[in-house]
Parts: C-alpha cells; sequence; structure tokens
C-alpha cells in the first residue's frame, strides 16, 4: 500500500521547538523550494515470524523530483558528498563528474537499491525513447538506509509499481512525514526514524533565497534537541550497554540519506559545499557519523536547468562566495529540524520477529525540554502532551 499517513502526532514547532534563527518557509519543508515534488509509497504486509524473502514487510520508496518536467531533458545543477561511504547509493559518481541530476532522487532500503534503480531506468526510458540508442545512457540516483531490524530485507519487496506510485504521486505543498515511504523501517538514536522535512528562508538583505532539506533518518548517536540533552535524560543513547551492566542491548549504527534543495543560483563546486553542511545539522541531534554509517547527501538547484543537448557554451549567474554563507547556516538549521521532524512524527511499528522500534514518547521529550529551558514557548499545549 501506499501512503500511510502519520497526521497524529506533531511536528518539532507544534510543540514550542524552534531550531535556529531563520523562519522557515509556507511548508517547512524541501517543498517550498519551487517545483520541487515529493512522492511516498510506502510496503506493509505480513506479521510475526521473518520468512526470508517473503515478509514481513516494512519497507518503501520516496521520490523526490527536483520539477515536474523531464529531468533527462532539462537537467539540474547538482552535486553529492559522502560524510561517511558505508552505504551502496547509486549515481553519486557520476553526479559529482558531470555536476547535473538528470532523474529524480529515489530513496529506499540497501537491498532494494538495485531493484529501484531498474525502475527508475525503465521509467526514464520510457519518457526518453533515445536513451542509449541516439543518445547518452541515463544515471539513476537511488540512496538507502538498512531497515532490516524491522522489514525482511532479503524480500526486497520495493518493486516497479512501487516505485512508479512514488514517482506520479509526488507533489508540492505539504509532505508526508515519518514512518512513510523509504522511511517506513528506519530507526533513529534509540527510537523510531523515518522521512523528515524542514525549510528555512534567508533574508532578503542575504538574498532571499529558499533552502529545503529532507532527510531519512536511521541513525546512532545521542538524540539532543534544542541543546537538551534528550537521549541521555531518557536513556536511549550508543553504548549504553557498557554503562549498564549490559542489561540492554546496543543501538544500531545506521546511516542516513539527506537532500538539500535550494532556489539560489549554485553551481558544482558551491552545491558540494552546501550539502557538506548537512552534517553540521546532523550533528546538532546527536549525530556522529559511526563506522558503519552509510551518510550520503545530494544537493541541487533549482535557479537554472541545464539542457540535454548542450551548446558549445553555458552561462549563468552564480551566488557570490561571501554570500553563500547564509544558505550554509540555512543547511544546517533545517537538516536538524528536518531530522526532528522525521522522529517526532513517526509512529511505533512492530516488524518481522515482532521487533518493535517505538516512537519517541512526545510528553516524556518535553519534560526533559522544559527541565532544561529548551522550550520557546510552553502554553497551550495540544491535549495529547499535557
Amino acid at each position: 500500500m501506499c501512503g500511510v499517513s502519520e497526521a497524529s502526532r506533531p511536528r518539532a514547532r507544534e510543540i514550542g521547538i524552534h531550531t535556529g534563527i531563520f523562519s522557515p518557509g509556507e511548508f517547512n519543508a524541501i517543498t517550498d523550494v519551487d517545483g520541487v515534488m515529493v512522492g511516498h509509497c510506502t510496503v506493509v504486509h505480513g506479521e510475526g515470524e521473518l520468512v526470508p524473502g517473503k515478509g514481513p514487510a516494512r519497507t518503501g520508496v520516496t521520490a523526490i523530483r527536483p520539477h515536474g518536467g523531464n529531468v533527462f531533458r532539462e537537467k539540474a545543477p547538482a552535486a553529492a558528498y559522502v560524510f561517511n561511504g558505508y552505504g551502496k547509493s547509486v549515481g553519486i559518481h557520476q553526479i559529482n563528474e558531470t555536476g547535473v541530476l538528470e532523474t529524480p532522487i529515489l530513496l529506499t532500503n540497501t537491498l532494494n537499491v538495485g531493484l529501484v534503480a531498474d525502475a527508475l531506468i525503465e521509467w526514464s526510458v520510457e519518457r526518453n525513447g533515445d536513451i542509449g540508442i541516439s543518445t547518452s545512457t541515463v544515471n539513476p540516483v537511488v540512496g538507502e538506509v538498512n531497515d532490516g531490524y524491522l522489514n525482511d530485507i532479503q524480500g526486497r519487496h520495493v518493486r516497479k509499481e512501487h516505485v512508479y506510485d512514488a514517482l506520479e504521486s509526488a507533489k508540492t505543498g505539504l509532505v508526508e512525514e515519518g514512518a512513510v515511504g523509504a522511511g517506513t523501517g528506519s530507526s533513529c538514536m534509540g527510537w523510531k526514524g523515518g522521512i523528515g522535512t524542514a525549510s528555512r528562508v534567508v533574508p532578503n538583505s542575504l538574498g532571499g533565497y529558499t533552502i529545503g532539506v529532507l532527510v531519512q533518518s536511521n541513525f546512532g548517536g545521542v538524540l539532543t534537541v534544542n541543546g537538551a540533552p534528550v537521549g541521555r535524560e531518557l536513556g536511549h543513547y550508543t553504548y549504553q550497554e557498557h554503562f549498564d551492566n549490559g542489561s540492554r542491548e546496543q543501538l544500531d549504527d545506521g546511516s542516513v540519506m539527506v537532500v538539500v534543495a535550494s532556489d539560489a543560483p549554485l553551481d558544482q563546486r558551491q552545491l558540494r559545499r552546501l550539502a557538506a553542511r548537512a552534517s553540521l545539522g546532523l550533528a546538532r541531534t546527536g549525530f556522529y557519523g559511526s563506522n558503519g554509517s552509510g551518510d550520503f547527501f545530494i544537493a541541487f538547484s533549482t535557479a537554472f536547468r541545464v539542457p540535454h543537448s548542450e551548446p558549445a557554451t553555458l552561462s549563468a549567474e552564480v551566488v557570490a562566495g561571501d554570500a553563500i554563507s547564509a544558505l550554509f547556516f540555512a543547511v544546517v538549521e533545517a537538516t536538524e529540524e528536518a531530522v526532528l521532524n522525521s522522529m517526532f512524527k513517526a509512529r511505533t511499528v512492530v516488524g518481522r520477529d515482532g521487533n518493535v522500534v517505538e516512537a519517541i514518547d512526545i510528553g516524556d521529550l518535553l519534560s526533559v525540554m522544559r527541565r532544561y529551558n529548551s522550550l520557546d514557548w510552553d502554553k497551550s499545549l495540544p491535549p495529547y502532551i499535557s
């Protein structure tokens, strides 16, 4: 099935957690960057004991389209940054070689990368019949995290029809977050992770540009929220088993995918610098980049498009060096908030073999936040967190 709703749980700003100094866009999402579209397909079936290759399935696919047109014909300037390379993403090297994105970006689970890339190739060929015949081949871009604790990952349950559903359902506006799409089976710092997004609008005096971020959170660390040591206080943290006589299971290292979009005119070099700043936003939440963490960041610009049939020369105005600092700042803030949204919106999920990853308890979270004076307001809170 596609489109599991997480509407009943709050986002960070809905409970008084305002990270940073810049304001978000209308939807506080990557789709605040004009033209960017997001779609999910959530694959959930079966329960109980794992039968490898059969289920239970707790996985999915998420599609990020830089614009609603034909991305192969009208490519987006792009770059990628690898913080820690323990991952199986597809298409990263060619993005950095050519400086363009020529397909939507798809996110899924580790062992499903091949099937998802294959479906993305088919989808692109259907729309560009000359691929590999009278013009170049296509570079599919697919990112992943390991959701095997909850999901029958050997089953590779994300198939062509699910990829097509995510691509065709992609839309602007509000973005569904939490345990949906590619975030269905992920975990983050001891709680349920998932898909999260946020945006920042740089003040007009600094360019007036918009930064949007979408994360697929599945990493280890010690959760910090607006400076409050939530993970430590609530007893969820990496290496915890070494501090309580081995009474708890070690939290998995995991991975993270970050997609950054902007309407600022940026070239490949600048976009790679932008992507790299996502690591600082992750660090604010407690991420530390473990040995087994696959941490891949992709940034693209919607300010102009690169035609497939390039003229002999191309020219475009780009943001000046000093002016890019505000965009760096915005990426850090939006990445931090996107991670928080991915966790706060996610529901508890029971997966294969009865494995459970609990959603963070909002009441417990707020009790820590109040103790450390880390809430921006503390009045008229919704009844489910009173």
